[in-house]
């Protein structure tokens, strides 16, 4: 997974004023901190993985470069300067590329896009009181002056989790992979269980590997049939071990009418996956599709191209910003601010910072019927109606 991630005609504008009107209600701290922006204008230091030589790293950097300025032509009555700075997705550089940019005047940093980046840029410039909202969705990095923009393990779990439990799947087994991610997951996914009032029926893993995979896969099914699990929570991503596992699980006689396969990932990227057996009758997590639809029909008409899944962080950073800097009259964005609970409104939908540093995203549930997504738990559109 990425360390950072998607019917009245109205514009992207439109909907991104009026929501933010309805939901903001922030009141911006003035202490010491950094510098006040001049004429009330915000500035902001934009850090992306350009400049490393590798292909992706020029595709995101681009893409986040033009998700943050489409995000700046939507402000009404704000003023944003903006200054992109190219990190190469190196950590020391990051941190160098922090510091200038506090030197040279930033009030708050959007980026870096990889967790060792946002990590080191923090730390290089939390004496300075300047902030760093990172499109990292590793919470691992999260807390002082770093905020994670991306949709965390924790969020997702907890969403999926809930919904489980109201629609009677509570007796939750969690199978997962044996590296870094998969341990995360399964920690995120055991406390997403326990705060929904569910169980966890058991936990099982897997070597990531071929091999591996298929020499667990019997006894994952045996333990599942054993506690009465009526739920498999995997973190098995499409782009590891997701094929494959869903696919042996089934073959090995999990019964699909009564145990239920949840993700903890996007099971719609790419969209190949969805014609996978496997996969039939899933659950998995989604920003927001309608809101995620206007961005990427704006964008098109903006670049000619379409976003890659990320862009959106970077249009939601400036949603926040710009939000924030409406009512400060050009003052520092400061972290009192950032973790108001009403929150923000951005192109993945709902979402509002915590105060360790992690974020909480509205976020919809969706199946996968007859190889396509089918929502069929909507995103709220208030922190009142999370989780329902």
């Amino acid at each position: 997974m990425l360390s950072v991630i998607r019917r009245a005609r109205k514009s992207l504008a439109q909907i991104f004023l009026v929501l933010t009107a309805t939901f903001l209600a922030a009141c911006v701290a003035t202490g010491p901190g950094p510098t006040t922006g001049s004429g009330g204008t915000v500035q902001v230091a934009l850090l992306i993985p350009s400049g490393s030589g590798k292909e992706q790293d020029e595709v995101f950097g681009l893409n986040l470069e033009n998700a943050a300025r489409l995000a700046i032509k939507d402000m009404a009555n704000v003023s944003i300067e903006l200054k992109v700075y190219r990190t190469g997705g190196d950590a020391a550089t990051a941190a160098a590329m922090a510091k200038q940019a506090v030197d040279e005047g930033a009030q708050v940093i959007l980026g870096p896009f990889y967790s060792e980046e946002a990590n080191a840029a923090g730390a290089a410039v939390a004496a300075s009181g300047v902030n760093v909202l990172a499109f990292s969705n590793n919470a691992a990095i999260a807390g002082g002056n770093v905020f994670v923009l991306g949709q965390t393990f924790e969020n997702t779990a907890k969403r999926l989790a809930g919904y489980a439990v109201r629609s009677g799947k509570g007796k939750i087994m969690i199978v997962h992979d044996k590296n870094v991610a998969g341990e995360l997951g399964k920690a995120a996914i055991s406390n997403g269980i326990f705060a929904a009032g569910g169980s966890v029926a058991g936990v099982s893993s897997y070597e990531y590997s071929q091999n591996g995979i298929v020499d667990a896969t019997r006894g994952i099914v045996e333990a599942a049939k054993a506690t009465g699990a009526n739920a498999l929570f995997l973190t098995a991503d499409t782009a590891g071990a997701l094929p494959l596992l869903s696919q042996l699980l089934v073959e090995n006689g999990i019964d699909r009418a009564t145990v239920q396969f949840i993700g903890l990932t996007r099971w719609d990227i790419p969209a190949g996956t969805l014609a996978l057996p496997g996969v039939q009758g899933g659950w998995f997590a989604l920003p927001d599709p309608g809101l995620q639809a206007q961005f990427q029909t704006r964008y098109i008409g903006a670049y000619s191209s379409a976003p890659v899944a990320v862009a959106g962080l970077a249009y939601d950073g400036i949603a926040a910003i710009g939000a924030l800097a409406s009512t400060s009259n050009g003052g520092p964005i400061t972290r009192e601010a950032l973790i108001q609970p009403n929150g923000f409104v951005g192109v993945s939908g709902i979402f509002r910072f915590l105060p360790n540093g992690t974020n909480e995203r509205g976020l919809a549930v969706a199946a996968i019927q007859n190889s396509q997504v089918v929502i069929i738990d909507s995103a709220p559109r208030s922190f009142g109606g999370v989780g329902h």
